[in-house]
Order: structure tokens, then sequence, then C-alpha cells
């Protein structure tokens, strides 16, 4: 398979044009399309929709994707393997993952990760919507909920389980709940996008409707107001893990039910080929997260 037409496919998906692709690979849009061609018909397959204003990728193009960046991930990766100038992982890493979570246990391993690895550049895109990480290029996502059945590739890195904790100063003027039904009588502070609070008992999901003053879309809002004695939170272990060791929050455990057992996975688009630059953050993130476990 000719690399060179591989390369420009890539190009190609990201300009979303002939024309801009041609420009930036600084050759004639006809070379551009006599090339794109040409690499459909050694695959056998259309790859892009072509219109007079822009191109989109079919299925199969959007099935290719993964595999064109893998081919140029090798072939990049094979020719560092033997350059004395590079030193560890190269290239652009793209990262998404869950604000608060990737504020708090990302951020602070990026100088770091920046330093052992000199030719390393990292996007990294934080944010609580679930991106199609094929279409947008993105090499590794962050994700803390239940997997989806998908073609996507998912590495656990540590449990991350639901707990429900509260302020000691809320505790203190309340009755600490010790059945899911006592959680009716609490100010529950809630993410928007978790409306019931989930728990499992007996092996079974249970799902339990409760009612406060505030909601927020963002893991660090709910926090802070927590912190601040203003209710009862169910977050993620990591989101309140520093708070809880501190004494800024209190783990409440239920009698009759535990909170929901979740994960933080690396989810990637295909390993068939992984770049050492996706395989040197996910073990920094792993090593990071049991040390402080």
């Amino acid at each position: 398979m000719n690399l060179q037409n591989v390369s420009l496919f890539l190009v190609i998906t990201e300009t979303r044009s002939l024309t801009q692709a041609a420009k930036r690979q600084n050759i004639s849009a006809m070379a551009v399309s006599r090339r794109l061609a040409s690499l459909e018909h050694e695959l056998g397959v259309r790859l892009v929709q072509r219109t007079t204003r822009s191109v989109s990728l079919t299925q199969e193009g959007m099935e290719f994707l993964p595999y064109a960046r893998a081919l140029i991930d090798a072939e990049t990766g094979a020719k560092s393997l033997f350059s004395p100038s590079t030193q560890g992982a190269a290239g652009l890493l793209r990262i998404t993952a869950p604000s608060g979570f990737g504020r708090r246990n990302i951020l602070p391993l990026v100088p770091e990760l920046l330093a052992d690895n000199p030719k390393l550049n990292i996007d990294l895109q934080l944010s609580e919507d679930v991106v199609d990480i094929v279409g947008r290029g993105i090499d590794v996502a962050i994700r803390i909920a239940p997997l989806k059945d998908s073609t996507l590739i998912a590495r656990k890195i540590t449990d991350n389980p639901r707990v429900i904790c509260a302020s000691p100063a809320y505790l203190n003027s309340k009755d600490t709940p010790r059945f899911v039904e006592d959680l009716t009588t609490h100010h529950c502070l809630r993410l928007s996008s978790v409306p019931q609070w989930i728990f499992e008992r007996d092996g079974e999901i249970i799902r339990v409707s409760v009612e406060g003053r505030f909601t927020s879309d963002n893991v660090e809002g709910v926090r802070e107001l927590c912190v601040q004695g203003l209710g009862i939170a169910q977050l993620t272990r990591w989101d309140v893990r520093k708070e809880i060791q501190e004494g800024a929050l209190v783990e409440i455990a239920l009698a009759d039910a535990e909170p929901q057992a979740l994960s933080i996975w690396a989810v990637l688009p295909s390993t068939r080929y992984l770049p050492l630059r996706v395989s040197a953050f996910i073990e920094k993130l792993k090593s990071s997260l049991t040390s402080t476990n």
C-alpha cells in the first residue's frame, strides 16, 4: 500500500476539502483526486464522497480511518526507532476526558510527560460530552461510565465506584442516612447528567429518584457545594478522594445497598498498532492513580 496516499487521505479527512488538502501538500487538486482514486482502487472501496464544495467520509472511509492513522504512526515509529536524535514518544497526542477528572488527574501529568518526551505535543480536550474519537482523530478517550458495546477498544485503568458523601457540618445538622429510602429526607446535590442515583443490591442495579435544590452539569460545582455543607452528593471516588482523605467530606455507607461499581477506562480507536505516545500516557496515568490509591 502506498503510504504517501494513505497520508494524503488523512490530510483530506482533516481539511474536508480536496483543494485545501492540495494546498497543504503543495500539489495540484487534480493530483490529490488522482492519488485518492488510486488508494480507493487499491482498497476496492470508495472512501470519500466528493461534492463541488466539500468532501465527506463514506462508511468505509470511517472504518479505514483508524487503520490509516495506525499505518502512518507505525511508519513514523519505525523510522524514529533507529534515529539517534529520537528520545521517548513523539508526535501529537490527542486526549479527551471528563473535565473534573482531567483537571485533577491528567493536567498534573502533562509537564512530566512533555519533559520526558521532548518531541511530544499534547492536545487535551476536557468535556462532559462523549465525542466520536474516530471522526475527531482522538488517540485516547478517558471515560468513567458503563461502556456500551462498540467497535472501540477499552483498557481498564483502575476502579472508580460511585460514593455518597457529605460534609461533617451537614451531617451534624441532619441524621446520617442508613438506608436508601432515608435519602428522600435529605438535600441531594445532583449532576444534571445523572437524574437518578444508582446503586447495586444483590447484583442488580437500582435507580433512586432524589430531590434537591441544586443541580449542575459540572462535577466541580456539585463537589464544592457538598464541601460547603449544602447537601449530600453522589460522585465517583476519584472525584472526591482528596476531600475524603482531608476530612472535608465523609463517605456514607448504606446498610441496604452499595453505590454502583464503575471503572476508569482508556478507550482507543484501535490496538492493531498502539503508538508509543498513547501507551506512554496510559502507563503514566495508570501509575499515578495506582500509586495514590
